[in-house]
């Protein structure tokens, strides 16, 4: 596992707030050179601490205006079941994060839909028995407060 430094830190914050700044500008920001920075950012990516470099976009503003977090109760509990499941969601464009979880469902997911007609359609074609959902509870977002992708290191 690759151990982060201070520089490291200091690397991801500024990427984190906005990952299209240039590597000059990083680079004195976080006292070093962009050749070293370059080089720490390659193998943050390579290891797998950096994920991907990605835009934040508004759901409302590119016409995604309902938004819903999905809580998924699967038949049972079994890995082909949840891997299944799994797949399924990762096929749809619609979701924009799941996550397995702890307590009464076994999923969150997180969903951005045109309108109710659209959301309609995706509970139909992947919250049924199909995909081995026993039950699903829908919690409709009424205003996003706060919108990170950001760990503070």
């Amino acid at each position: 596992m690759y151990e982060l430094d201070k520089l490291d830190k200091n690397i991801l914050n500024i990427l984190q707030d906005n990952a299209a700044t240039p590597l000059k500008e990083l680079a004195a920001a976080v006292h070093s050179s962009p050749a070293t920075c370059q080089r720490r950012i390659a193998k943050m990516l390579e290891t797998g601490i950096i994920r991907r470099q990605a835009a934040l976009v508004s759901p409302q503003a590119v016409g995604r205006g309902i938004s819903v977090f999905i809580q998924v109760e699967l038949e049972r509990q079994h890995h082909n079941i949840q891997e299944a499941f799994e797949r399924a969601i990762l096929k749809e464009p619609d979701v924009s994060g799941c996550y397995e979880v702890s307590g009464d469902y076994d999923f969150l997911i997180l969903v951005h839909c045109t309108d109710m007609a659209a959301y309609h359609a995706f509970t139909r074609r992947v919250l049924t028995g199909e995909n081995h959902v026993r039950n699903f509870n829908s919690q409709f977002v009424m205003n996003f407060t706060k919108v990170e992708n950001k760990i503070v290191l």
